[in-house]
């Protein structure tokens, strides 16, 4: 069918109407897109959120013949606190949210030792937030031979997920140091951890 000049067939017609109404449906299917993406997103995102672990510090079994019954001496003390920052250093450069403790100090300092207490350390790491939890024990066997030893456990069963030991010669910051430099590098990071654990 022709049309009279000047006006456009019912075919031209129908052409020009239906290609606005289908950019208006994809303009409809890309922002629906979108959103589902978005919402995708933030789901993923919300799943890789950085596992949450508690480490507590580090303390002293002193078995040798310079025992002090007051404690661990104050260069042992700093030591003490040297390796449990180069392990919350190291697992936070690893991707994991290292929780600060300051929330449960008065408990953990009524709780302490926890190589006595039997998983008594538990609820103060659940009550942080934790989902895994860090302790570590350094044993003085004398001046000269010590023993780093962790633990990382399920902060919600207390089974312990991995462990490790390292003995180490001379009561000095640098020993103290690539005693749990090697420990983080081959028992608490490698292989990597899986599971609830990983980062």
């Amino acid at each position: 069918m022709i049309a009279p000049a000047g006006k456009k067939s019912p075919i031209e017609e129908a052409s020009r109407m239906r290609f606005p109404i289908r950019a208006g449906r994809f303009l409809g299917l890309a922002l629906a897109l979108s959103i589902a993406l978005g919402s995708g997103l933030g789901v993923v995102s919300a799943a890789q959120a950085a596992t949450r672990v508690a480490v507590f510090d580090f303390e002293l079994l002193d078995t040798s013949s310079e025992v002090d019954i007051r404690g661990p001496k104050p260069e042992e003390k700093r030591r003490l606190d040297l390796i449990t920052e180069e392990v919350r250093r190291r697992l936070k450069e690893a991707g994991y949210d290292v929780l600060d403790l300051s929330p449960q100090r008065a408990q953990i300092t009524e709780a302490t030792p926890f190589r006595n207490c039997n998983g008594c350390e538990l609820p103060i790491a659940q009550a942080l937030g934790a989902q895994i939890e860090v302790i570590g024990l350094v044993q003085k066997v004398s001046n000269l031979i010590l023993n780093i030893n962790f633990q990382l456990r399920d902060a919600a069963t207390g089974e312990v997920l991995r462990a490790g030991s390292a003995d180490i010669r001379n009561n000095t910051d640098e020993s103290w140091l690539r005693g749990i430099s090697y420990l983080v590098r081959n028992r608490l990071l490698d292989p990597p951890l899986t599971g609830k654990a990983a980062p």
